[in-house]
């Protein structure tokens, strides 16, 4: 059974940091694209970066350069290294690996407050 849990999250100020970490269980971590998405509260759930197989990362506009992608496959593990945190980062983080039918975990809020 595929499996993604999230953890990490919480609250901070504006400017602060978080980092956010993902298990993956029931797939084979190591050939698998993995992705952070967010859901801010009354919006669609967003890709905000992606890890490949061979450690290529890409992220959307509103947060390069203030968040990292990085993954370890001994652990079967995704993170997400979120800095300069901003009010408009406040979501529902979820993990997942890049197949046509995504596993959804429950994952972890991130409130970051101004």
């Amino acid at each position: 059974q595929v499996q993604f849990v999230e953890s990490g999250g919480g609250l901070v100020q504006s400017g602060g940091s978080l980092k956010l970490s993902c298990v993956a269980s029931g797939i084979i971590f190591y050939i698998s694209d993995m992705e952070w998405y967010r859901q801010a509260p009354g919006k669609s759930r967003e890709l905000v970066a992606r890890i490949t197989t061979g450690f290529n990362t890409d992220y959307i506009d509103s947060v390069k350069g203030r968040f990292t992608i990085s993954r370890d496959n001994a652990k079967s593990t995704v993170y997400l290294q979120m800095n300069k945190l901003k009010p408009e980062d406040t979501a529902v983080y979820y993990c997942t690996y890049r197949e046509p039918q995504r596993v959804w975990g429950q994952g972890t809020q991130v409130t970051v407050s101004s």
